[in-house]
């Protein structure tokens, strides 16, 4: 090996052709040396000096020609400590999660980039926002349970083993909780999230089956692709990173991962600063807002005072802002929990149960967690169908948290930032014990995505757009077309207009009052007619069910129904339109032939 003149840009260790380039920032006034090991040899092989006088800035840089990537590690030792390149790619070795390195024995060392990866093609799917709905999952979390019954628990390919699973509940876009090099010990506690300083730009070994992190997350990415699910990251940078880094990480994993898209934490990386970005103009850049959240919670548990800030919360459209909807996230309870406990428990994380959201805007239904009560557990169970439709009757791109859509819980624990165990991991056998409830978040996802009313492409303005009658959105309560926004009320009829977009008339009719109430249902235009679809206040299942009073329907109390509206005349004009098509179709075929 003999050391070359290299180059500045890019920061980091790259392969050129018969050379490997090393880059590194350094502060003026201290020495650095490059380290370059023999895969697993205790001692360096090789030291090249690093002076500043041949640097630029504060970066040094040279190349080494004479070396095979794939049988050297390496790190830099800068004023006498030895360092890991901030810009590394990829770590050495495949440690057990939760395991801390001896940074005195030099245990954690840069590995070099692997040969080319076979993309087979792969192309980004790139989803409407409105049309996404969206899964939270840990990545070690989703799969680590004995229950998930996957070969390769706990990794990259865990999830890829859940595929079928993802398709089948109608999911087309999960969303993962960090997945680069973290550290996994903060004090005596494991930081299972993963939030906090990280090697950012190199995926996380212990999430591998073989140590070649890169490969194996490049595999479930391509495997997503082929399923027409898009993966977006969580990256919740420290605030002292440099938005420069922010930005070269981002790009990097679009680029070298085929990442659909990533949510940061706006406070910590200017937003407008990445939208500016030309390159980043290809993905999704998202950041996480509580308020549909709180909104909803609020509204779900029976405050007063909230019908005006969920009608903003049913027309918000994600596309605009890059917010999705979520009731539940990894912060805060899961839904099963927000509907069992008023108050979190979180004695497990040895902080006097002080750590944790202390306003959750849970209820718990009449008992404080597990309980054997049917009227409890009735309503509960109600409660959670209320919650999923509110989240997939509103406008903008639905988030579930993993596990929701079967009733996982983390038993009252809304902080499990630092339980790498069972009460983090997802419980698949709530999946077998919550059959019906899973059965049922399939059937809602379907239906949504059957009605493209439920899910528009441009965001709603209370025009009437389509010149049918009818706005495309509008509010009403106990009275067509007059919403009962006033403190005390907890009723609300929200109306979508399909017209625009060939469909039917969608209206959600909510009453989270503890009493029941009539709603009044607006007049359709050309003799339209209503029909129950599914009401949570009676059996799952979803039917159409033409109401015998077309005026008026009562609601059960903390109850939703969803009803459609349909026109007789413009289905008889759309069908008259389809045989028109169909038979001038026939008559080029008979031509042709």
């Amino acid at each position: 090996m003999k050391k070359t003149k290299g180059c500045p840009q890019p920061l980091g260790a790259v392969r050129m052709g018969e050379r490997t380039n090393f880059a590194v920032a350094v502060p003026v006034g201290k020495s650095c040396e490059l380290l370059l090991y023999r895969t697993g040899a205790v001692k360096p092989e090789a030291v090249f000096e690093m002076p500043e006088e041949e640097g630029l800035g504060e970066v040094r840089f040279l190349a080494v020609e004479g070396m095979t990537g794939e049988n050297y590690e390496y790190n830099y030792r800068i004023d006498g400590r030895i360092c890991v390149d901030p810009y590394v790619k990829e770590l050495s070795r495949t440690r057990k999660f939760g395991e801390k390195p001896k940074p005195e024995k030099d245990e954690v060392r840069g590995r070099f980039s692997e040969e080319d990866y076979d993309w087979e093609g792969d192309t980004f799917p790139k989803i409407p926002y409105h049309e996404v709905i969206a899964y939270s999952l840990h990545v070690r979390g989703f799969t680590k349970h004995s229950s998930s019954k996957v070969k390769h628990k706990g990794t990259f390919a865990g999830v890829a083993e859940k595929i079928p699973y993802l398709q089948e509940l109608g999911i087309n876009q999960i969303q993962c909780m960090p997945v680069y090099e973290f550290e996994e010990k903060i004090g005596a506690k494991v930081n299972y999230w993963g939030y906090g300083k990280g090697y950012y730009f190199a995926p996380k070994a212990a999430y591998s089956v073989s140590g070649h992190a890169r490969r194996e997350l490049k595999d479930m990415v391509k495997a997503c692709h082929k399923a027409g699910i898009e993966v977006v990251l969580r990256m919740p940078f420290v605030p002292e990173l440099k938005p420069q880094i922010s930005i070269e990480c981002l790009r990097y994993y679009m680029l070298e991962y085929h990442v659909d898209g990533f949510i940061v934490n706006p406070y910590n990386v200017p937003m407008e600063m990445l939208m500016q970005d030309p390159l980043l103009k290809g993905v999704k850049l998202m950041q996480t807002d509580d308020r549909f959240q709180n909104t909803m919670r609020r509204f779900l548990k029976g405050d007063e005072g909230m019908v005006g800030d969920v009608m903003w919360a049913m027309q918000h459209h994600s596309q605009e802002d890059g917010k999705c909807n979520y009731i539940t996230d990894h912060t805060g309870f899961t839904l099963n929990d927000l509907v069992s406990y008023d108050g979190k428990h979180n004695e497990e994380n040895g902080e006097q149960n002080h750590d944790g959201p202390d306003y959750n805007y849970s209820w718990n239904c009449g008992a404080e967690g597990a309980t054997r009560k049917k009227a409890v557990l009735e309503l509960r169970r109600r409660q959670i169908k209320n919650a999923f439709f509110l989240l997939m009757f509103s406008q903008g791109t639905p988030c579930i948290l993993a596990g929701d859509e079967f009733g996982n819980t983390q038993n009252g624990n809304n902080n499990v930032y630092c339980q790498d165990n069972e009460t983090a991991w997802l419980n698949w056998n709530y999946g077998k014990n919550g059959g019906r409830l899973l059965q049922f978040v399939r059937q809602l996802i379907a239906f949504r995505k059957k009605h493209p009313a439920l899910h528009k492409a441009a965001a709603l303005l209370g025009q009437d757009k389509a010149g049918c009658g009818m706005p495309d959105v509008s509010f009403h309560g106990e009275y067509a077309w007059q919403a009962q926004a006033e403190v005390w009320s907890r009723q609300l009829g929200v109306l979508y207009s399909g017209a625009e977009v060939d469909d039917d008339a969608c209206f959600v009719a909510c009453n989270m009052h503890w009493l029941k109430h009539v709603y009044a249902l607006p007049t359709l235009p050309k003799n339209g007619i209503w029909y129950l679809v599914t009401d949570t206040g009676q059996e799952d299942g979803f039917a159409e069910i033409e109401i015998e009073n077309q005026r008026q329907i009562e609601l059960d109390e903390r109850s939703i129904a969803f009803l459609i509206g349909r026109i007789p005349a413009i289905l008889e004009e759309k069908q008259t339109v389809e045989n028109g098509k169909a038979e001038n179709g026939r008559k080029k075929q008979v031509a042709k032939i």
